[in-house]
């Protein structure tokens, strides 16, 4: 709020210069903003193929989970007024990657009623195979 504030007295000055700055800094703070959610989605999207690789198996709640999380993922990363998305597929690979570690943490806990620490839950489970079973449900097919 104190940015569209100081954002707003700028404009009245005329100074235009310092108001791209605000305005720079508030399209940064957005996209941060959009990138915190959709790395959120996808801790429970990696854990939920995390679990179905470890245990071999899926469940309708986990396949519903998968799902809803990669419609949020994809509605965050949509730009609705301008088109296009707010983080390439290379970023969202990237997003992707800083996420595992959390769901592997997370996924050792339920993984056969928590029986794996996280560091023996990561030689159970092909990580790559997982991210990129990820990217291919996330990105839209062409």
């Amino acid at each position: 709020m104190e940015e569209l504030l100081e954002l707003k007295d700028l404009l009245l000055k005329g100074d235009v210069p310092g108001a791209l700055v605000i305005v720079e800094e508030l399209e940064e703070m957005s996209r941060k903003d959009i990138i915190k959610t959709i790395r959120s989605y996808a801790v429970i999207l990696l854990l939920h193929l995390i679990k179905q690789q470890a245990e071999n198996r899926t469940t309708r709640s986990w396949d519903v989970s998968i799902r809803n999380s990669v419609r949020e993922i994809q509605r965050e990363n949509k730009r609705r007024k301008t088109g296009g998305y707010y983080l390439t597929a290379e970023e969202l690979l990237e997003t992707l990657q800083e996420a595992y570690l959390n769901a592997i943490d997370e996924a050792s806990l339920e993984v056969e009623e928590g029986r794996y620490q996280p560091e023996e839950l990561e030689q159970l489970v092909n990580r790559e195979e997982i991210i990129n079973r990820a990217i291919a449900l996330i990105l839209p097919q062409e």
